[in-house]
This record gives C-alpha cells, sequence and structure tokens, in this order.
C-alpha cells in the first residue's frame, strides 16, 4: 500500500511541476507576441503618419 501511495505522490507532483512549465513558457510566448503585434501596429501607424495618409 505504501509503494502505490508512494506512487501516485510522484506521478501527481510530476504533472503538477509539468502544468507550471507549460503555462510559464506559455505566458512568454503570448508577451512576445503580443509585443511584435504591438510593433508591427504601431510602425504602421506611425508610416501613415510620416507619408501623409489622408486621415478622411
Amino acid at each position: 500500500m505504501k509503494t502505490i501511495l508512494l506512487l501516485k505522490e510522484i506521478y501527481a507532483e510530476g504533472f503538477r511541476n509539468l502544468g507550471s512549465y507549460i503555462i510559464k513558457h506559455y505566458f512568454k510566448a503570448f508577451t512576445w507576441f503580443t509585443l511584435g503585434m504591438f510593433a508591427i501596429v504601431l510602425y504602421a501607424f506611425l508610416f501613415r503618419l510620416v507619408t501623409g495618409f489622408a486621415w478622411d
């Protein structure tokens, strides 16, 4: 019985750490993606502003 409980604890801890690892890297990737998209939008806006885009 002790062996089963020990295996259960090892299994649960492994998945607990895996979830944290995935979430941490997902948010890091999402942050870089968001910053990249914001940079593209800012570039497009400034390009239109500098080239004299008609704001009608």
